[in-house]
């Protein structure tokens, strides 16, 4: 019975290892190369460990400052995105769970179509929006499109949320007095906090990772964040890999250790969205 556990344990060690390193796998190789002079990255032999004598590209690249402005703004939005999915999500997804008004079901119906709509086929009618409304080359306008993309799913978790917590709750609190607004913020809200650690990791990588409409609607390099500026990289004759790898780097560990910290908020959080009373 003790080799059986032995040999199961083993196997499950080696199981995680091995996901481990197929998710791990890729972020290793842009190091990699990144590390690899351009003339190097297409020879027979391909290079495995990374060649730190190379690590100057790097420094070229910081060197620029470029870069941390682009990350700057990416942060921007990503921070200004989680507010605003976030501060309408609550008081959305709260009116789903507990009133009942005509229109409700359709509501619900319409956060679930936008979530079938392809950011493409909006482009042109926002890009006019937009330019009317003098919204265009802005972080603003960014935060605006990316939190309209992010608030569906937004509202959904919490409205799932909401829903698991005892209506008994409220109603004692409503006979202490408290008003529907406090019955939010001092009865639900603490209880669906992991829920809403959830959605603001949901609602920051949106912001974050989006493109389509900052490549769209931003035009001074100053402005754009770090998603359209790693794109810039790539030109028509040449393409300078290593850099580009560097640079891509650059990004993605920010957003990487971000969600390492805060992954467990995130189970947390759509678990207790999934659950009904």
């Amino acid at each position: 019975m003790k080799k059986s556990f032995t040999i199961g344990s083993t196997a499950r060690v080696v199981g995680v290892l091995i996901v481990l390193g197929i998710a791990v796998f890729p972020l290793y190789w842009m190091f990699v190369t990144s590390l690899t002079p351009s003339s190097n990255l297409f020879t027979s032999t391909p290079q495995l460990l990374p060649d730190f004598a190379h690590f100057g590209v790097y420094l070229s690249a910081l060197g620029t400052g470029q870069i941390a402005i682009w990350l700057g703004n990416s942060l921007l939005i990503a921070t200004g995105t989680t507010i605003v999915a976030i501060g309408l999500g609550i008081p959305l997804g709260y009116s789903l769970s507990r009133f009942s008004y005509r229109g409700k079901g359709i509501v619900g119906l319409m956060l679930l179509l936008t979530q079938m709509l392809p950011e493409a086929l909006l482009v042109v009618p926002l890009f006019a929006i937009f330019k009317q409304f003098g919204l265009l080359n802005s972080q603003l306008g960014l935060i605006m499109v990316d939190s309209a993309f992010v608030l569906p799913i937004v509202a959904l978790i919490l409205k799932g949320a909401i829903d698991g917590i005892p209506r008994e709750l409220e109603e004692a609190a409503r006979v202490d007095g408290a008003r529907p607004l406090g019955v939010l913020l001092r009865i639900n809200l603490p209880l669906i906090a992991p829920s809403v650690a959830a959605s603001a990791v949901i609602a920051f990588f949106s912001g974050w990772n989006e493109y389509v409409m900052a490549v769209t609607f931003t035009f001074d390099a100053t402005k754009q964040p770090a998603s359209v500026g790693l794109a810039s990289y790539i030109g028509d004759l040449s393409t300078p890999l290593d850099t580009v790898m560097a640079v891509g780097i650059m990004y993605t560990l920010p957003a990487v250790v971000f969600y390492l910290f805060a992954q467990r908020y995130v189970v947390a959080g759509m678990t207790a969205g999934s659950v009904k009373g």
